[in-house]
């Protein structure tokens, strides 16, 4: 990942490699733009604000892990989030210091970090669509968001974890998955008693599927 010489690229690398040395508050725009051998033009033509290189990083991990994504036949769903979480973090491993420098400084920065929530819901959606998870209905906002909590409670341990098989990181993404795919067939279920209550015309009731395809619920 990141191994092509375009703009857009040599500004992520850029980013990540101030990003670890000197921490994300301290960094600048002109900083990045020495670094990656551009001008300030050059980067404006990409990005409109410093987090949106921070937003094309996630877009390319996004990228990366989807091209990564093998389907097993008879996995379950739960195991397949599984998977592909865990792939995530793999294609992230070389940025882990970065990221951690990064996560870091946002920690303390709750209004920069919220203009990130979009696209790590992005991410987490796509991660989804990757496992073959069910999108449409009334239950997609709640398997997003789900699959966000759980993705970011895993994430801030694996910012930590450096064991060479990730076991901690790993186990807190089972333990999560598996109290996030309880709670939301709990929700699924109460949305479906919900849509039965609502007045002809207001929506349309869906059947409920089997509970072995319910996506389990799980920043960068």
């Amino acid at each position: 990942m990141l191994d092509d010489f375009s703009k857009r690229t040599k500004a992520i690398r850029a980013m990540l490699e101030l990003a670890q040395e000197a921490g994300w508050e301290a960094l600048s725009l002109s900083d990045i733009a020495g670094r990656a051998g551009l001008n300030l033009a050059d980067l404006r033509q990409e990005f409109s604000c410093k987090s949106d290189i921070l937003r094309a990083f996630q877009k390319e991990v996004d990228g990366e892990v989807l091209s990564k994504v093998r389907v097993t036949p008879g996995q379950g769903m739960r195991d397949k989030v599984f998977d592909i979480v865990m792939t995530r973090f793999e294609v992230m491993g070389p940025y882990k210091p970065a990221l951690r420098r990064i996560a870091k400084d946002l920690s303390c920065r709750p209004g920069e970090a919220a203009s990130l929530a979009c696209s790590s819901l992005a991410s987490q959606y796509w991660m989804l669509a990757g496992a073959g998870a069910k999108l449409d209905g009334l239950g997609a906002g709640v398997r997003v968001a789900g699959l966000a909590a759980v993705y970011s409670k895993a994430f801030q341990v694996w910012l930590d974890d450096n064991s060479p098989g990730l076991d901690r990181t790993m186990a807190t993404l089972d333990r999560k998955l598996r109290k996030g795919e309880d709670w939301l067939m709990g929700m699924e279920r109460l949305c479906r008693c919900a849509c039965g209550f609502m007045p002809r015309g207001w929506g349309r009731r869906t059947e409920p599927g089997p509970t072995s395809t319910s996506s389990a619920a799980p920043t960068m």
